[in-house]
């Protein structure tokens, strides 16, 4: 969000001159500004220049703003630039459509330059803000990737999971915002493996009790890499680290925790997991076809598994193989967005 005065970058679309220079004067002591005086000129200039802010007229000739804004919110890049409209246009229809085509705020002319300046500060503070949301999650999807190195599962496993996680949270209730909370969190699960010595994680054969009992400590140490963080994501990822090797009947490890005292956030990783863990090819064995597995998973209901969340992975089952179809162990790792 910077360039090498370390301003904030606005671009300025107005077909009228005298308009343009207003805003020059109200705005370039603390923003890096941009011009352009026409809706197809605001487009190139935004792919070029790809600023932080666009403050844009609507009534413009040949292309107006808000058929610039659509374009805008169709490109992969620029459709996360906030477009402010500044328009002599005052009816509350006017404003209306330019939200419904993308617009993040609506000032009308004459201008009161307090409130542009106003606007222009708390909008750039909320790109500020996204940018530190997806550099934190970036940051989880890396370290959640580490792990991979100690390990057979491959980081397909960790996507497919994941939004297996997501599809069941919100069969069970989960609202949108909190799902896509245990989706982000869900890749962090097995991070404690990178505490635990290659001769047992990349062991061929299967391991002796005395392995087994080392590799059950993975979830502990998976908590005290992610500690006592101070966000929400952080916390549940936590969380789910420690408990999603809990089992349903107490038989589970490493609290030997039971029923609901498992978060149900642990539970739903420990289904989605299992579920792809057992439709996967490993190098210990081959996949197995879904009916099988699916007659595991309900033959541990109520033992490993929670057994209400055994018949919401079959009511969600084409959701499920939708997802398992489209991250293959053999396609290149996205990052979650």
């Amino acid at each position: 969000m910077t360039n090498g005065t370390d301003k904030p970058r606005l671009l300025l679309v107005d077909d009228e001159p005298v308009n343009l220079r207003v805003l020059k004067q109200l705005l370039s002591k603390d923003y890096t500004l941009y011009f352009a005086k026409s809706g197809d000129e605001a487009i190139k200039l935004a792919e070029k220049q790809q600023p932080d802010l666009i403050l844009m007229d609507v009534m413009m000739p040949e292309m107006t703003g808000f058929q610039a804004c659509t374009h805008l919110k169709k490109h992969p890049v620029l459709k996360s630039i906030p477009v402010i409209f500044v328009t002599a246009l005052s009816e509350a229809t006017d404003e209306a459509e330019g939200f419904a085509v993308g617009g993040v705020d609506y000032i009308t002319k004459p201008i009161s330059p307090p409130v542009v300046l106003a606007r222009v500060k708390t909008h750039l503070s909320l790109v500020q803000a996204d940018v530190l949301r997806r550099t934190r999650l970036q940051v989880i999807q890396r370290l959640g990737r580490a792990a991979e190195y100690k390990d057979n599962e491959t980081g397909m496993h960790v996507m497919r999971m994941s939004h297996y996680s997501k599809v069941i949270a919100r069969a069970y209730g989960f609202s949108e915002a909190r799902a896509d909370m245990l989706l982000h969190a869900a890749p962090m699960h097995d991070i404690g493996k990178i505490g635990i010595p290659d001769s047992i994680m990349l062991k061929p054969g299967k391991l002796t009790d005395s392995e087994f009992e080392i590799m059950k400590t993975h979830p502990q140490i998976g908590a005290e890499i992610l500690g006592d963080a101070d966000t929400e994501l952080l916390k549940l990822a936590r969380d789910v680290a420690l408990t999603h090797h809990e089992k349903w009947d107490g038989s589970g490890y490493p609290g030997g925790l039971a029923g609901e005292d498992i978060p149900i956030e642990g539970r739903i990783v420990a289904i989605a997991d299992v579920f792809d863990a057992l439709t996967s090819r490993r190098p210990y064995k081959e996949a197995w076809p879904v009916d099988k597995t699916l007659d595991f998973i309900r033959s541990q209901s109520g033992i490993h598994f929670d057994p209400a969340l055994v018949p919401l992975l079959e009511q969600c089952l084409d959701q499920i193989l939708e997802i398992r179809e489209r991250w293959k162990d053999d396609d290149p790792m996205p990052l979650l967005s």
